[in-house]
């Protein structure tokens, strides 16, 4: 018997954002307690979060 998958509608959650805000928080406490290495990283990763963020954004406004 063959069993059909319900199709799931991509959702948009915001994850992204979330994510760059968690290396946000990182990156200030650890520049904060001198580590420059892991704040300039964790800054890093949460810009690049944040333009991920803002394209899917942009493309499922347009959708």
């Amino acid at each position: 018997m063959i069993r059909s998958l319900a199709v799931v509608p991509l959702q948009f959650s915001g994850g992204f954002l979330e994510y760059a805000l968690v290396f946000l928080v990182l990156a200030v406490i650890a520049g904060l307690a001198g580590f420059r290495g892991i704040a300039g990283l964790s800054m890093s990763i949460a810009k690049i979060l944040v333009v991920i963020f803002l394209v899917l954004m942009v493309v499922s406004l347009l959708l």
